[in-house]
């Protein structure tokens, strides 16, 4: 038995660093999130709809702007992005020379 304990050890300190650095910073990183949320559950619920509605918005004016929204979302943001301005359209307006000139 203490053959097979030997060569798992062996074979733990043959794992680069890397993996281990990375491992550490995701269970630091679930530890953080599990505070964090335990924190959002215990505040005000109209100040947390009001601070996700604005993390919301602004992402999304982002994809329309950008036009860098995830392949899924593409149809909803096709059907809103005529309504606001876009990088391209912008771009293409800086591009004209004014009318007076």
């Amino acid at each position: 038995m203490l053959l097979f304990a030997v060569s798992t050890l062996e074979k733990l300190k043959a794992v680069p660093k890397n993996v281990w650095l990375t491992l550490g910073a995701g269970v630091i990183g679930l530890i953080l999130l599990i505070i964090f949320l335990r924190k959002i559950a215990q505040m005000n619920k109209l100040i947390l709809i009001i601070i996700v509605l604005f993390i919301f918005s602004t992402l999304g004016f982002n994809w329309i702007y950008e036009r860098n929204e995830p392949a899924f979302l593409t149809p909803v943001v096709d059907k809103i992005a005529p309504f606001f301005p876009s990088k391209d359209s912008y771009g293409t307006k800086q591009k004209t020379k004014p009318k007076g000139s």
